[in-house]
């Protein structure tokens, strides 16, 4: 086992995974890139005549290229998707305080009443945001980006958990918790990865990640004030101390 931690990371396998590497190296751990996440684009684009039109990450802003947003009101989930965004010539007019779907409803709730909202992401995107649109009576539409799918050779951190040997895993997805479980199940090694994780520290990146790994039945050690990446890497790592 390497003497420094091993920190499993579950990032696409694209720019941020290769940010996040650099970023566990330079906090003196060991990552385990293990993407969990393999994104499909699906070819459409979001439409041109809602009132709001939502982007809820960096992909879907990079996926919709070409894209005119006209006069819509343009709202993103957190800064990373504004500055993806503003990079592609938008003008982002509104980031909520909180970074989650439930931060978007509530940002939004008082001014969409009648209004024709288009929220642009990917198939896996949940419930609460179109939901609670809907009951704060804006007319809804959804336009799916891309599909969120697990990449075939996905696992490695898995193995690592069921032999004992990870020491913190970075959730920084719902998706990245439930693809992680579903290889543990798939491999019959479950009850020695929930083991393994048991003695880990693990991260999740934000309230619904954690919340996903509650209802899956795994403890949560470290869930940082802010929802990105670096903070959840320096608070778990910081646990590691």
């Amino acid at each position: 086992m390497s003497e420094r931690p091993r920190v499993a990371v579950f990032r696409p396998d694209d720019e941020r995974m290769a940010q996040a590497i650099e970023m566990l190296e330079s906090l003196d751990v060991t990552p385990v890139p293990d993407p969990m996440l393999e994104i499909r684009p699906t070819g459409a684009t979001p439409r041109t005549d809602a009132s709001v039109t939502i982007l809820t990450s960096k992909t879907g802003v990079e996926l919709a290229a070409g894209w005119t947003p006209g006069e819509t009101r343009l709202v993103a989930i957190g800064p990373s998707t504004a500055e993806a965004a503003e990079d592609a010539g938008y003008e982002v007019d509104l980031i909520p305080d909180a970074y989650t779907s439930a931060g978007l409803v509530g940002a939004l709730a008082d001014s969409v009443a009648g209004e024709r909202v288009e929220v642009a992401r990917s198939d896996h995107g949940s419930a609460v945001l179109t939901d609670g649109l809907n009951e704060a009576g804006a007319y809804v539409h959804e336009t799916i980006l891309y599909e969120l799918t697990t990449p075939d050779d996905a696992g490695e951190s898995v193995e690592l958990a069921a032999a004992g040997e990870l020491d913190a895993a970075l959730f920084t997805s719902s998706l990245t918790v439930e693809h992680f479980l579903a290889i543990a199940s798939e491999r019959g090694i479950e009850a020695e990865v929930r083991t393994g994780l048991a003695q880990a520290t693990v991260g999740a990146i934000g309230s619904p990640t954690a919340e996903t790994a509650a209802s899956m039945d795994l403890s949560v050690d470290v869930v940082p004030a802010d929802a990105d990446f670096e903070a959840l890497a320096r608070a778990v790592v910081a646990e590691l101390d």
